[in-house]
């Protein structure tokens, strides 16, 4: 007999629920008890400093990375090792976008986004084949199915990595810093992508970026991960009024820091001592 998952309870009203989640490496405590709450067909962003564990919250959430306490729930079930059945279904349900989009330089453009549904589907040889032009169609590569990841450019690998992480037809997909090492022009291009194909396919979205501007323009809720905790959760214009020093020493970050070479080159002390 096949192991069905329960019925969610009906006070499930978050896709994603997470509480109190803790991850140590060593001595290192990078997650110390994290919140996050993601309602359906939404974008959250999840900002943060560099090296304030963003990453490794989202591989929790993934199920690349084991938390060491806390739970996380995906539609009303929890995702723990006694729940073999709830993580096979979230496995079936999400998706994972690489911050190194993690393609396969041997394979043709095709051939990638055609890898997921080969792995984790019984979808017949022929309809994988016609799934994936058309999210290649979609993303405007089908015209590349037969060019390999070198040969594309980096918004174009970009635009391949998602097509192959919403070819699954998920409902939850999660990106892992998606304009990392990209300049600004294709920086903006990637958010500009994601915020069409999400309202396009309607799949909910959580993102990890240190890119305050983009993530306000095309989030629906903020959160900002600072020591370990979620210090703020929001709308962008919540975020952007907060008086929360964490969030006002983020997110300022670039007037502060004008101020400070302004004042370095009149000649005066520079406003805080914390710029170096």
């Amino acid at each position: 007999m096949t192991a069905t998952i329960p019925a969610p309870a009906a006070s499930a009203e978050f896709l994603l629920d997470v509480r109190g989640v803790h991850k140590r490496f060593g001595d290192l405590t990078v997650l110390g008890g994290v919140d996050l709450t993601v309602p359906r067909g939404q974008v959250i962003t999840v900002l943060g400093k560099s090296g304030t564990g963003k990453s490794v919250f989202l591989k929790c959430l993934a199920g690349i990375v084991t938390p060491d306490a806390g739970e996380i729930c995906f539609d009303g079930h929890a995702l723990n090792a006694a729940n073999a059945v709830a993580r096979a279904e979230f496995r079936r349900r999400c998706s994972y976008l690489f911050q190194s989009n993690a393609l396969f330089d041997s394979l043709t453009a095709l051939e990638n986004v055609a890898l997921p549904l080969e792995q984790t589907t019984q979808v017949p040889n022929a309809e994988i084949r016609e799934r994936c032009l058309e999210a290649l169609r979609q993303l405007e590569l089908e015209r590349f199915r037969d060019e390999h990841p070198g040969q594309l450019s980096g918004g174009m690998q970009k635009r391949l990595a998602l097509a192959r992480a919403i070819v699954t037809r998920p409902e939850l997909v999660l990106f892992d810093e998606p304009t990392a090492g990209l300049d600004p022009l294709r920086r903006n291009s990637v958010f500009e992508m994601i915020a069409k194909y999400q309202r396009q396919f309607g799949f909910t979205a959580v993102l990890v970026t240190h890119d305050v501007p983009e993530a306000l323009a095309v989030s629906d809720r903020i959160a900002l991960l600072d020591s370990g905790r979620m210090r703020f959760q929001g709308t962008p214009a919540e975020f952007a009024r907060s008086d929360d020093p964490a969030v006002r020493a983020f997110r300022d970050s670039a007037g502060a820091l004008r101020d400070t070479i302004a004042a370095v080159r009149r000649g005066e002390a520079p406003p805080s001592e914390d710029f170096l």
